[in-house]
């Protein structure tokens, strides 16, 4: 049972990692010194997309699941739970670089206006 709920916190802070990772600019707009924190994360992911690596967090979970006697997964943390809901196809490359431009102009746009306010 504590192995499941470790899986599935680990698939919430993922969730959240992710949504901080693009949309964590629009934050920093509010309070500036989120930036700091925020431009690494947003680096992490864009170079998660772009080589192909597989996020440390996918691994874990998996490990967790099956201490709790549940399947693992092959692949990524993407690929596993957003490509189902966002994508009806499999993960390509070509996507996994759409995925990192739209993290980076995302970004670029609204630390662009965080400077231009400044």
């Amino acid at each position: 049972m504590v192995n499941r709920l470790l899986a599935d916190g680990i698939v919430v802070l993922h969730f959240l990692f992710i949504a901080f990772v693009v949309l964590g600019g629009v934050l920093a707009r509010r309070w500036p010194r989120l930036a700091w924190v925020h431009l690494p994360a947003a680096c992490w992911g864009a170079a998660i997309e772009l080589s192909g690596w597989i996020c440390p967090l996918t691994p874990l979970e998996n490990r967790f699941r099956q201490a709790a006697g549940e399947a693992g997964y092959a692949g990524s943390f993407i690929d596993h739970y957003l490509l189902p809901i966002l994508y009806p196809v499999g993960l390509t490359r070509e996507i996994q670089y759409g995925l990192a431009a739209v993290v980076i102009v995302v970004n670029v746009a609204v630390y662009g206006c965080l400077l231009r306010r400044r």
